[in-house]
């Protein structure tokens, strides 16, 4: 598998003071596959925990769309140390989400990575770039309707909840505790 991932001409990397947004590497691996094992962390994701093999799927899955798409859901490296922090980034909402929404910003981070505004760092510089570089109008965010941490996070860069846009996740089965989500959305800014 190639590390090298073009985006419009060039490799897709977005930077801040603190954090590189860069396409997933070979090395980010294991602990991307570690953080996705953690039941702590994936508390709001359905399939809860995921497997070695499945967050490979997950991160050959996020390359291609970066290739494709020219964004997608990138590695998250704290540039002090270059420790693989998380995913952050853009995609395509899928069909579980209702209404036409261009694109939708999420994120997922190690626990010893909480609490330190570094999802806030990444989304607004993953907002600056969909402004700039696509132009899109909107971004949206959603989570399963007991998520405050995720709400509080997409409340904290701007977006807000779209009213009469609950919707149940049909990812998520009937019954599930994490089948109701919420729906939040953010405005390109001047709109």
């Amino acid at each position: 598998m190639s590390n090298i991932f073009i985006a419009r001409g060039m490799m897709l990397t977005l930077e801040t003071s603190r954090l590189i947004l860069r396409p997933w590497l070979d090395r980010d691996r294991a602990p991307f596959a570690a953080i996705n094992a953690d039941a702590e962390v994936r508390q709001y994701y359905y399939p809860s925990l995921l497997t070695a093999a499945e967050t490979d799927k997950l991160i050959d899955e996020a390359n291609e769309r970066v290739m494709r798409d020219g964004f997608g859901f990138l590695a998250v490296e704290r540039k002090a140390d270059g420790v693989l922090i998380g995913g952050a980034g853009l995609s395509r909402p899928g069909p579980e989400v209702p209404g036409s929404f261009p694109l939708e910003i999420g994120w997922i981070l190690g626990q010893a990575h909480w609490r330190q505004g570094y999802a806030t760092e990444a989304s607004h510089r993953c907002l600056d770039f969909t402004w700039q570089q696509l132009g899109a109008e909107c971004v949206i965010g959603y989570t399963s309707s007991i998520n405050l941490p995720s709400r509080q996070a997409m409340e904290k860069i701007g977006m807000a909840r779209v009213e009469d846009g609950d919707f149940d996740d049909i990812t998520v089965p009937p019954g599930h505790i994490l089948r109701p989500h919420v729906l939040y959305r953010v405005a390109r800014p001047g709109q």
